[in-house]
């Protein structure tokens, strides 16, 4: 046991923060079809409160499955869809909105929830996304977040919903590393475009948000939809062949149950990639011994006679070898130890 201590100075302890990032492919096939027909998907769990779908990377029953994300979708109490005759779980659908834009976004100074804004900029007003569907990740995946600037999403964008995969709209956050917005109570969030496909050229390019602590992802349902100004040539197709209670994306909405809406979005996700990121904070100590500084040894064979055995003369100084290194707290409780790979 230690019986002489030496202090840290302030220059002794310094932190350090290290970011280590995974690459995370989500297959099209894992959303939509790899352990099951479009009717039975042993990887999709539906809930009996119907509020939300989830994924999982191998049937939800076996004990190897990792959930992860969940889908959901909603509208604004301010959405044309809400002023219409009530449609199916309209009262959820607008829950949910509420409560996503309530943790996301915050409420405004009249204490109003702030309704999800399409560039961001709250102050400046603009195109407000009404309609949306929301895409939850698990911490599995990002961990303590999704890397800014690395997320893909690609969609099958042709209007027929058989054969979207056909032509590909590809949605990123790109640019986000430099220009992300700050201005949310969950943490920092970024813009999502259309990179390439059919909406490249739209003017109203901009379709979603991506929350990168919270790990979600809010996609703007007008994506399906050219009107008023989507990223598709023509309204798309949510249903396939031969299925009833949907059409376009409106009627998807107003008309099915969430997790038919949840059905169809699967069916369109071709891939979607994205870097997590974990952080690393240190704290590194450095054990600086001075010449002069423990050059003796409580151990019983330091001794010889009364007489220091690693002294040759009376008037050599007294040394010592040190293998291992101990770090105490303030009321001298020892916290951890160090081993040296020789004595030095």
């Amino acid at each position: 046991m230690a019986t002489t201590f030496k202090n840290f100075l302030a220059n002794d302890i310094t932190t350090t923060r290290t970011l280590l990032h995974e690459a995370i492919p989500i297959t099209g096939a894992l959303c939509s079809g790899a352990y099951g027909t479009f009717q039975s998907e042993n990887n999709i769990k539906n809930f009996t409160h119907g509020l939300f779908q989830s994924v999982y990377d191998y049937p939800y029953l076996s004990s190897s499955a990792n959930h992860i994300f969940d889908i959901t979708c909603g509208f604004s109490s301010r959405s044309a869809l809400s002023q219409s005759t009530p449609g199916t779980q309209q009262t959820k659908k607008i829950n949910i909105y509420n409560q996503m834009s309530q943790i996301l976004m915050g409420y405004d100074a009249t204490g109003s929830i702030q309704l999800f804004d399409e560039d961001g900029n709250i102050l400046a007003g603009g195109t407000k996304i009404n309609e949306a569907y929301f895409l939850t990740f698990s911490r599995l995946l990002y961990k303590d977040e999704i890397k800014k600037g690395s997320f893909t999403m690609q969609l099958g964008s042709a209007a027929a919903f058989d054969t979207a995969n056909n032509s590909l709209v590809t949605i990123t956050d790109s640019g986000a590393e430099n220009d992300f917005r700050v201005n949310s109570p969950s943490g920092e969030y970024g813009i999502l475009s259309c990179s390439s496909g059919q909406g490249a050229g739209s003017t109203d390019g901009l379709c979603g948000l991506v929350f990168y602590q919270a790990g979600v992802v809010v996609l703007t349902a007008s994506v399906f939809s050219n009107q008023p100004a989507g990223l598709l040539a023509a309204d798309a197709v949510m249903t396939p062949a031969g299925f009833v209670g949907g059409g376009s994306v409106e009627q998807m909405f107003t008309g099915s149950e969430i997790s038919s809406s949840a059905d169809m979005l699967r069916h369109r996700i071709y891939n979607i990639s994205f870097n997590n990121t974990t952080e690393l904070n240190s704290t590194i100590y450095f054990c600086r011994l001075n010449h002069n500084d423990f050059n003796y040894s409580s151990n019983p064979t330091y001794l010889s006679s009364s007489k220091i055995v690693v002294k040759n003369t009376s008037l050599d100084a007294p040394l010592a070898y040190a293998t291992t290194i101990g770090l105490f707290s303030s009321d001298n409780e020892l916290l951890g130890i160090a081993k040296l790979s020789e004595p030095i």
